[in-house]
């Protein structure tokens, strides 16, 4: 299949720049695939579509404050660093603007020299491998100096970092939010358990993997950038438990779905463990562990909306997407979401 497949005509007033206040008044478009029916409700209605039994599977990841400005040590350009992915202690796969003017053993200093990197060699991504020197903590410093990572699309300054996390984050390593989380209230989580569905988080570190454009022309060629996963014995048994007793999986946003569809086995069965995944999936792979899936609306040409496509098929997927547009919902990360049940 193109990429050009996947794309649909998006008015660029309905990008999202701010989140729904409160999180939870986000409009939701309910995708009913049984019968291919869909209805508007709003984010907090989302308990009345859950059942007894079923199991919600959470991605606990948190973004870190991943953007740092500096300036080019020997010339004093500004200079962009993105951290993608912590190798070790101070080694860091990154995204650098401008990455031409960025040869290797370049310097950086962010902070008036508080925090220090020098550029090393281009990863296969297009990415760089940096090396930071500092005095003290880094993640103080990373908290002190680095901003929240905000999608490029988004142009208005976010007043509260913390609208940009889930009320379930928990682990660092992000640099971008799993947005479908982002919907939640500790009010809609309480209403969620009242309904007797368990709540199981998991861990996928959002990275380049997640977002990166496809530039391929056959999607076939697009290769993903690795990202962390893990998934621990207790939630592989509390989600396997819920599937032997009749209950569905609802994943909450892409990552949840990437996360268990790397864990699983071709039965269905999830096992613990962690490690890097660079799972793709498109139309024509098959989902093991996934039965419902929430999640926002993603980009034209993108990984997501082909994983969207290999859930309710790429013809609906687009005729959904036509509809959110017919109807003005609000699109990407602050955007609305869909419930695909």
């Amino acid at each position: 299949m193109k990429t050009s497949d996947f794309y649909y005509d998006l008015p660029q007033e309905l990008i999202a720049q701010t989140p729904a206040e409160p999180r939870d008044s986000a409009r939701m478009l309910v995708y009913h695939r049984d019968t291919g029916t869909t209805e508007d409700r709003i984010f907090r209605d989302l308990p009345e579509f859950l059942r007894p039994g079923d199991v919600m599977v959470v991605n606990e990841t948190r973004v870190i404050p991943a953007r740092l400005l500096g300036v080019k040590t020997e010339t004093g350009i500004p200079v962009e660093v993105l951290l993608l992915r912590r190798l070790d202690k101070d080694r860091w796969e990154t995204l650098v603007k401008p990455g031409r003017r960025l040869k290797q053993g370049a310097h950086v200093s962010f902070g008036d020299g508080k925090l220090l990197c020098e550029i090393g060699e281009t990863t296969s991504a297009g990415g760089r491998i940096v090396t930071f020197s500092y005095e003290g903590v880094f993640e103080a410093l990373l908290d002190e100096l680095g901003q929240m990572p905000l999608p490029p699309y988004i142009h208005e300054k976010l007043e509260n970092p913390e609208m940009y996390q889930t009320v379930y984050a928990r682990q660092d390593g992000s640099a971008a939010a799993p947005t479908a989380g982002l919907h939640f209230t500790e009010e809609v989580l309480e209403k969620v358990r009242a309904k007797g569905v368990d709540i199981v988080p998991v861990l996928l570190h959002v990275g380049l993997g997640t977002f990166r454009p496809v530039q391929e022309e056959d999607i076939e060629n697009h290769l993903m950038h690795e990202e962390y996963y893990m998934v621990t014995q207790d939630a592989a048994d509390r989600i396997n438990r819920a599937r032997q007793n009749g209950g569905r999986i609802v994943c909450i946003g892409t990552t949840s779905v990437r996360t268990l569809e790397t864990a699983a086995t071709e039965d269905g069965v999830v096992h613990p463990g962690s490690g890097m995944t660079k799972i793709f999936i498109k139309p024509g792979v098959p989902f093991k562990a996934t039965d419902v899936l929430l999640t926002n609306f993603h980009l034209p040409e993108s990984t997501l909306l082909m994983l969207v496509s290999a859930f309710i098929g790429r013809e609906e997927a687009l005729r959904v997407y036509r509809e959110a547009v017919d109807k003005r919902y609000r699109f990407f990360s602050f955007g609305d979401c869909t419930l695909f049940c």
